[in-house]
């Protein structure tokens, strides 16, 4: 019997669907046809046509049935090679081409009717239909990479949506009129500041000005569609006055006031340049919706802010939103040198799936400009793409072109409808040009002549779009002239307001959440605060932390560990300092506050001294004791990092930063590789408050003392921190005893405002017989900035000052 007879009977569009399920998932498919289709996919790979396979027995028609499928499939792979979404520049050439030739297809099969065409929605009609129809899905304004994703309910989704309209948007007119509004704001906004601000630096958005009505089509639909009830926005400098202005509604009379060098209305701020600065707003849509939109301040080292944002975005899930990741969304914009080339991106997108870090899907996008400062984007990277990263994640991309502003918000929505839909990353490759040089008074012709030679002679965004427009009969000249005018006056109208205003007014970074705390500096720092707890409440504790739970099988290690907690609470009274950052941690649960702890080795800690996470021997469950607690109004978080210091201090910083009611603590790893974070250290710790009236309680545990294993492991440099401490912005640290260590951890919490804590920690005095502390000590101190003997004061001869 013919080994293919099943084939003759069968419907060739029926057939070429079939193959199509295989080609995205080949369990999907009944035994035999999946056999046949390995066969078929293995002849193809090898260049020579399999005897059995692509035997005389095997109907023509259906050969060519599958040679069509597999040109939708090249398409779907490799049409993003082939698009045209670069606006200045002829794209690299890429071999093989997407020509029928190379896919065993010749110019007479053009006109021949194929059942493929089922597999596209498009039913049996001629191959040059389905070209045309897959040319335009995947190789006009939106180049899509999608097809390495390894989920079949992922990938079916991407090819029914990009089927849609041919993966075109179809606006009413209406929309279209918004469009045009928020690129007329975008694009005159601009110009504007280029002729009141001769050479000043604003970072011009000039070349990628689509990206304020795709942010502003994708905000508006979250809040209409899905109901995202907020918005955590990272980026750089590159157009964040446009978007202050024109997608959070900054005052423009207040942003020129800080063009004109004002200082600022609000003593308790140092400044920054305006271009870093954040602010947090509440936009109301046309049903009546509202976003709270936040626009994270951030420093010149690009990409540091993406990991505060998802730290913050993180903590208003986890407290805000009880963990529904829908109804907060973050976005981060990049530049395209910027992603390629900070390590601390990859550092993020890792992040991405992991529980202590996840935040139900990012939406990335790239501000390309093809060039950063001056060098060349081919040597930018090696990869093809800017946006490669993504692929570690096995992220969907969109590359647009930044000249098709429909292209570009139709892009905004497919990502946002992914992102809802499956909780997961997306990046948006917008690419565009920079119509100036870094900054507006830099000469990049020295290094780019001939690209700058074609972006003179280009036509700005908005005059492309109302073209289209015009031409379509959507608006006439007199909207146009009307929209155009009307904005601009405004701007004239604000510029001349804010020459009267003596100073500038800043607005806060999430105010609201921070309302309850005030600024402190000292000597009023250093006032007592009470730290106390009773006694038979952290024995209490201390009996659930020495406590194996019933139906639980700890190592024998373990279950002496616990019985040594029992020992020290109940028979010795000496308290070791893991016994006392488990109380101290457990009586702030008891009085409704979260914990979260996070950093490589963590749940055990390094020293083996923590144990707050502990694993059923036999099921590997995770089980923390104090989370048995049922006294406790708050919970306890531990999370074991990936090996990161600066994208996970980073995320912990912003977590505080979003959640200041957590004991948000970050600990470095045994070698204190803590230098790993030193832009963290810098740009945001030690100088946020100054900068941008910022607090944070972030704690930072530092290993420290020269008992490690030589320089690479020996401490974490005191003498560095104490260099970032000026204007009262940090506390740093070095405990001696466990007592001291859980008073100042409680007073982290106690205190009504936050400053960031440091804290240097030993490692040979972790169980050191000569440092315990009585639980009397933990139930009625308090924080002791230093220690003095109780001796005799004036029988005291010679003072002799020590720490750690």
């Amino acid at each position: 019997m013919d080994k293919f007879s099943f084939l003759n009977g069968a419907h060739t569009g029926f057939i070429a669907d079939l193959y199509d399920q295989y080609l995205v998932n080949p369990d999907a498919v009944e035994p035999s046809w999946r056999s046949f289709f390995q066969g078929y996919d293995l002849a193809n790979e090898d260049y020579t046509l399999s005897e059995e396979v692509v035997s005389t027995k095997i109907p023509q028609e259906v050969k060519k049935e599958f040679l069509v499928v597999d040109l939708i499939n090249g398409y779907r792979t490799r049409g993003h090679l082939f698009t045209e979404t670069n606006p200045v520049r002829e794209r690299r050439q890429y071999q093989p081409t997407l020509e029928i030739s190379n896919f065993g297809l010749t110019e007479a099969d053009l006109h021949k009717e194929f059942s493929a065409g089922d597999v596209l929605g498009l039913g049996r009609v001629k191959l040059s239909v389905i070209i045309n129809h897959l040319k335009s899905i995947y190789c006009d304004s939106i180049g899509v990479e999608y097809m390495y994703m390894r989920n079949p309910e992922k990938l079916k989704w991407w090819q029914a949506r990009l089927n849609e309209n041919d993966n075109h948007p179809n606006y009413s007119i209406d929309s279209k009129k918004y469009i045009l509004s928020k690129l007329n704001q975008a694009v005159t906004f601009e110009s504007f500041l280029q002729t009141k601000y001769v050479g000043q630096k604003r970072f011009s958005l000039e070349g990628g000005e689509a990206l304020i009505p795709g942010i502003s089509v994708l905000l508006r639909e979250a809040a209409e569609t899905f109901g995202v009830q907020e918005c955590v926005l990272g980026m750089a400098h590159r157009g964040r006055l446009n978007a202050l202005v024109n997608i959070f509604k900054k005052p423009v009379r207040d942003l020129f006031s800080e063009f004109e060098g004002k200082d600022f209305e609000d003593d308790d701020i140092d400044g920054d340049v305006k271009y870093h600065l954040g602010l947090t707003l509440s936009k109301t849509f046309r049903d009546g919706n509202k976003i709270k939109m936040n626009l994270v301040p951030n420093p010149s080292h690009l990409e540091t802010v993406a990991a505060v944002a998802e730290g913050i975005t993180r903590a208003k899930i986890d407290r805000k939103y009880n963990g529904d990741a829908s109804k907060i969304l973050p976005i981060i914009i990049h530049g395209d040198a910027a992603i390629a080339g900070q390590g601390i991106a990859y550092e993020i997108v890792q992040m991405a799936k992991l529980n202590g870090y996840k935040t139900g899907g990012t939406i990335h996008i790239v501000v390309n400009n093809q060039v950063g400062f001056t060098t060349n984007y081919l040597d930018a990277r090696s990869s093809t793409y800017c946006t490669d990263v993504g692929k570690v994640t096995l992220s969907p991309v969109l590359h647009v072109n930044a000249d098709d502003t429909e292209a570009v918000c139709h892009a905004m929505q497919m990502a946002l409808a992914f992102r809802m839909k499956f909780e997961a990353d997306i990046f948006i490759d917008l690419l565009g040009y920079r119509k100036y040089g870094h900054n507006e008074g830099d000469e990049p012709r020295f290094t780019q002549p001939k690209l700058y030679k074609a972006i003179s002679k280009h036509q700005n965004v908005k005059d492309i779009y109302a073209a289209r427009l015009l031409e379509e009969g959507s608006i006439d000249k007199d909207y146009l002239s009307e929209i155009t005018s009307e904005f601009k006056g405004m701007l004239e109208k604000e510029f001349d307001l804010s020459k009267k205003d003596k100073k500038s007014k800043v607005k806060e970074f999430m105010p609201s959440t921070w309302e309850a705390f005030d600024r402190e500096h000292l000597p009023s720092m250093l006032a007592s605060v009470d730290t106390t707890y009773k006694a038979s409440q952290l024995k209490e504790i201390a009996k659930i932390v020495s406590t194996v739970p019933k139906g639980v099988k700890f190592l024998r290690k373990v279950e002496r560990i616990l019985q040594g907690r029992a020992k020290m609470a109940f028979e010795t009274d000496k308290l070791d300092w893991g016994m006392a950052e488990n109380l101290a941690y457990g009586s702030l649960m008891e009085e409704g506050f979260d914990v979260r702890i996070s950093g490589q080795d963590v749940e055990r800690g390094t020293f083996s001294h923590r144990h707050a996470v502990l694993r059923d021997e036999i099921t590997e469950e995770r089980i923390n004791l104090l989370n048995t607690n049922p006294a406790n109004n708050g919970k306890m978080f531990v999370y074991n990092s990936l090996l990161s210091e600066y994208g996970v201090l980073g995320f912990d910083y912003g977590y505080a930063m979003g959640n200041p009611n957590t004991l948000t603590i970050w600990e470095a790893q045994f070698g204190d590789f803590s230098n790993g974070a030193q832009i963290m250290f810098d740009q945001y710790i030690s100088a946020a408050e100054d900068k941008w009236k910022l607090q944070n309680g972030i704690v930072i545990l530092l290993p420290h003392g020269y008992e490690g294993q030589g320089s690479e492991h020996s401490s974490a440099r005191i003498e560095r921190y104490l260099q970032l401490c000026a204007i009262d912005n940090m506390t740093l640290a070095n405990c001696t005893t466990p007592a001291n260590l859980y008073h100042l951890l409680r007073r982290q919490m106690k205190r009504d405002y936050r400053k960031p804590l440091v804290i240097f920690t030993p490692k040979s005095l972790l169980r050191h017989p000569k440092v315990m502390s009585s639980v009397a000590d933990l139930a009625t101190g308090e924080f002791q900035e230093v220690i003095d003997d109780t001796i005799n004061p004036e029988k005291v001869k010679k003072l002799v000052f020590c720490m750690g």
